[in-house]
């Protein structure tokens, strides 16, 4: 048959849905706002209920999905695909309507650096363009595997069709295995972008908190790349928290060096967790949200977060900022990734 034919019976909106797509990609590709966030199956922010039509679900045990949720009939959007025409039911949201609409599109290797011991950035020259907004993330085909990949990018959008990802080796990870171990400079890959919400938002005139940890470094890289080539450090600051587990794991103060405005404008804050006798560190200690409020001495509510990491990380941010210091949840900017 033709594409599918999906239609949302909580609004009325309709979209297909082309060859490889699932439904949350369709409908962000035809600018619907399909709430979501992970987009892999993992947050549960694109649950939907079948009313009419058959599907397939790509991951049936997704952690998106409490057995309550499937034991009321809801599926992801974004694991799911629509094998005829289908009516459905999913909340969707202004904000969640791209304001650059994803595409598929080849891309070719070009070549990856170390950062750290088990962090390494990936380069790759895609066909078409490289356009995103500073802080979103692409989905990645990587050849032998079945399910993409959700990656952020370190980037900002360019003219030279450039891609580049900060990623953080797993331990038994498939993807990154075939990433770190296998992929050779000129194979290529689909790249799938770009999603997510939680980019930076350059009207807005209060200062800027960017928290990372572990891989979540590549997203907030590309916010203080972006906010620097906007031009919105002339009359603020950007406060950059890096929350590592050891010294060594500490990373990114090289790229931001290299921005104008570092020092002054841009403020380097690293935070480890675990120091013994036998690691030399002078700097901040223990867990990186515990820090925000001494260092940054000023009322949260004055600030822009935007923050990305190790769910446990994202958990405890959200409830500092948001439970116990009431920032307005417009100020607070992260997608969740598991």
């Amino acid at each position: 048959m033709s594409n599918p034919i999906i239609t949302n019976a909580k609004d009325g909106a309709t979209f297909s849905q082309s060859p490889g797509d699932t439904i949350l990609r369709a409908a962000l590709r035809a600018g619907v706002g399909m709430t979501y966030e992970c987009n892999s199956g993992g947050c549960g922010a694109c649950k939907f209920e079948l009313v009419e039509g058959e599907i397939q679900t790509l991951w049936s045990n997704a952690p998106g999905l409490s057995d309550r949720d499937r034991s009321r009939g809801r599926h992801l959007a974004c694991q799911c695909k629509a094998l005829d025409n289908i009516s459905i039911k999913a909340t969707t949201s202004t904000e969640c309507v791209p304001q650059i609409p994803p595409s598929r599109q080849r891309a070719k290797f070009i070549g990856s650096q170390t950062i750290t011991h088990d962090i390494r950035e990936f380069r790759f020259l895609a066909e078409d363009h490289a356009n995103f907004l500073p802080g979103q993330f692409a989905l990645l085909d990587i050849p032998g595997i079945e399910s993409s990949r959700a990656y952020s990018m370190a980037n900002t959008s360019n003219d030279s069709r450039e891609w580049h990802f900060q990623i953080r080796r797993v331990a038994n990870g498939s993807g990154t295995k075939i990433l770190f171990d296998e992929l050779v400079v000129g194979a290529e890959i689909d790249i799938d972008g770009p999603y997510g919400l939680a980019y930076l938002r350059p009207n807005v005139e209060r200062d800027i908190v960017c928290v990372a940890g572990g891989s979540g470094l590549a997203p907030m890289i590309s916010i203080a790349r972006g906010a620097v080539e906007a031009d919105l450090l002339t009359d603020r600051k950007l406060y950059f928290f890096y929350g590592a587990r050891t010294p060594v794991d500490v990373c990114g103060e090289d790229m931001l060096r290299n921005l104008k405005g570092f020092g002054d404008r841009i403020i380097f804050i690293p935070v480890v967790s675990h120091v013994d006798e036998s690691n030399e560190w002078s700097g901040q200690r223990g867990f990186v949200h515990q820090q925000l409020s001494s260092v940054l001495n000023a009322e949260l509510g004055n600030f822009e977060f935007y923050f990305a990491g190790p769910p446990p990380m994202t958990q405890a941010l959200q409830e500092l900022l948001m439970v116990d210091h009431k920032v307005p949840f417009n100020q607070v900017h992260f997608d969740r990734f598991f």
